[in-house]
């Protein structure tokens, strides 16, 4: 089957060519996708912007509302199949695949709910004038999507977008898109208009490139790293175009000498491992107060060596990074740490019967890590966590903030006082106090500071983040 829509219909790239899918498990090829350009990014815009002019533009609220929840309900009753091409293309555990299917329906359960229920102000102005402001969607918004939780980051972009009654161009990640293809032909099925979402497959630096910088386009949103970001932003800058970016983090889990270390220990352990490390709020660093120090640590040290990783029918603690070129890198940092004299103070287990093809990395936890280190301040997106000290509350301020990142923080204390204080000054999207991640908690505004983007996903917010406002003066006698 082709992998583009365009219109409602599901076609091969204008070029014919195609790009292999590898498995991560074992680095082999096991199907192919349609290599969209640039031509088929005019097509996927020129198809959203009629979809605008005509039946999904004409739909109400309420109607696109309907269409939301229909897809929701669809998604469940699909489930089981959505969450198997997840965890193949990805190499992530069978539980976190189905977790994964679940959250995208309740991303469009959830602004299918919200879709009639944005309301605009009426302004007192002066005699004889009426005042609205009204939310209106931007027009044609730009989707470009990681690989890292393909499938959720489907609903989380375009749930809000379609929702105020944008007409979308997705490009998922040529890594893993399949469950994004499979959920698109459900959209289909649910009663979107054609046009209403187009998908585009190929790579980043043609359908994406393509994609953020057409004319044609009045909205972008990103999630990758930093400096593709700033390329994304060039791009939309130069025909006056918002974008919301996630660039990715080096979060911190903050443990107080008063914290409940048996409560803290299996969060921090999870903020890490889960999906192998390759998650933007990972909680990547580890910083303890220096009189618990050794005994947190060794606490940590022993959870690290039970976290076990292999195929996704194991469903054990962790799969495989998704492709070589990340699991290189995941390595490089490993390597280049143990070569600089940082102590590795506890590896995770291979399962055995795995691949040696596979991209299998045994999570790793490093301590001491000095603080000018690179493992101290650099996203290795991987399952590596550097754990440090601090000597009091203003250290360890000044520590969670000592990177170029700003996306998520967890503060570990019992007390109020602190726990207000620290929440105030760490600079970061989202502060968890005495728990991390909230179960994803598509009700909860989420985005960065800093390197780590701007804008906001997530929550009722980011329906103003896919809508703009029009001010509408009447004058009457």
């Amino acid at each position: 089957m082709p992998t583009l829509l365009i219109d409602g219909k599901w076609v091969p790239s204008v070029s014919g060519q195609t790009i292999a899918v590898l498995n991560p498990c074992d680095g082999k090829p096991f199907t192919t996708l349609d290599r969209g350009t640039a031509a088929d990014v005019d097509l996927a815009v020129a198809a959203a912007q009629r979809a605008l002019d005509g039946a999904w533009g004409a739909m109400s609220a309420t109607e696109r509302g309907r269409i939301l929840v229909k897809f929701s309900e669809l998604i469940i009753s699909n489930a089981d199949e959505i969450a198997l091409i997840e965890a193949r293309d990805t190499g992530k555990p069978m539980t976190v695949a189905r977790n994964d299917i679940i959250a995208v329906a309740r991303y469009f359960e959830y602004y299918g709910g919200a879709a009639d229920k944005i309301h605009g102000e009426q302004i007192p102005y002066m005699n004889g004038y009426n005042v609205q402001v009204v939310h209106v969607p931007h027009g044609v918004t730009a989707h470009i999507i990681p690989w890292n939780y393909p499938a959720q980051m489907f609903g989380r972009t375009l749930a809000p977008a379609l929702a105020m009654g944008n007409a979308a161009v997705l490009k998922p990640s040529e890594d893993a898109c399949l469950s994004g293809i499979r959920l698109a032909e459900l959209a289909m099925e649910a009663g979107l208009p054609p046009g209403a979402l187009n998908v585009v497959t190929g790579y980043g630096y043609e359908a994406g490139a393509a994609l953020t910088a057409h004319p044609g386009i009045n909205f972008a949103t990103f999630t990758g790293s930093p400096e593709v970001g700033v390329m994304v932003q060039e791009a939309t800058a130069k025909n006056s175009v918002p974008c919301v970016l996630e660039l990715g983090g080096k979060s911190p889990q903050i443990v107080f000498n008063d914290a409940d270390l048996d409560k803290a220990l299996p969060v921090i352990v999870k903020a890490i491992t889960q999906n192998a490390g390759q998650t933007c709020s990972a909680g990547s660093r580890l910083l303890i107060q220096e009189d618990i120090y050794d005994k947190f640590v060794g606490m940590v040290a022993e959870a690290f060596k039970k976290v076990k990783v292999g195929t996704p029918e194991m469903d054990l603690d962790c799969g495989p990074i998704v492709n070589k070129k990340q699991f290189e890198r995941v390595n490089r940092f490993i390597d280049e740490a143990v070569e600089s004299g940082v102590p590795v103070l506890a590896r995770g287990e291979l399962a055995a019967g795995i691949s040696a093809d596979g991209y299998f990395v045994a999570p790793a936890l490093f301590g001491a890590v000095p603080r000018d280190h690179k493992l101290a301040c650099q996203e290795v997106f991987g399952p590596v966590l550097a754990a440090m000290s601090f000597k009091d509350e203003e250290d360890a301020v000044r520590l969670a903030n000592a990177t170029e990142f700003g996306l998520v923080a967890g503060i570990w204390t019992e007390n109020g006082s602190r726990q207000a204080r620290m929440a105030k000054r760490v600079i970061s999207g989202q502060v968890f106090i005495n728990c991390y991640g909230a179960g994803g908690g598509v009700e909860l505004p989420f985005g960065g500071t800093k390197k780590s983007g701007h804008g906001r996903e997530k929550g009722f917010l980011a329906l103003e983040e896919m809508s703009t406002t029009k001010t509408i003066v009447q004058y009457f006698n």
